[in-house]
């Protein structure tokens, strides 16, 4: 495949304190798998389309699974994101999403509340992104109802 996506050493190198450690039977080699679950996202694949040079489909999958729940790829963009310094410029963008019907009848359990309002145009969820000045995003929320919210 002519367009395939390789970390490099020094990439890797920066990202390789958050992974979990290893038990039991050898990994594949994370560099690999890493690279291979970027491929699979930034090209919308399904991860049985992975190319085989990543390792199995069902490692990349696995992995991806495991460490997402275990809030590892959620360190490593908390990490990279403040090494980079206080962006000089910060970009706002809001959008009103339309909730669908059942939203409401789902159970009010949970340690986040719904931040769910109504309107004239009926059930709407308003969410804030703000951004650094190369577009990338720095924090999302939901606003309250007075309209003010922070990241």
């Amino acid at each position: 495949m002519r367009d395939m996506f390789m970390l490099s050493d020094e990439g890797l190198a920066r990202i390789e304190p958050f992974f979990p450690l290893a038990r039991g039977v050898a990994r594949v080699d994370d560099c690999k798998v890493i690279s291979g679950i970027i491929h699979v996202i930034r090209n919308g694949l399904r991860w049985r389309d992975a190319p085989s040079e990543y390792g199995p489909y069902k490692t990349l999958y696995n992995r991806f699974k495991r460490w997402s729940e275990m809030g590892v790829f959620g360190n490593i963009f908390s990490h990279l994101s403040a090494k980079g310094g206080p962006p000089g410029v910060f970009m706002i963008d809001s959008t009103c999403i339309k909730v669908h019907r059942t939203a409401c009848s789902l159970h009010k359990g949970g340690d986040t509340p719904r931040h769910i309002g109504r309107t004239k145009g009926g059930l709407n969820s308003k969410i804030h992104v703000i951004t650094g000045e190369r577009g990338r995003p720095l924090g999302s929320g939901p606003i309250n109802l007075m309209g003010s919210f922070a990241l």
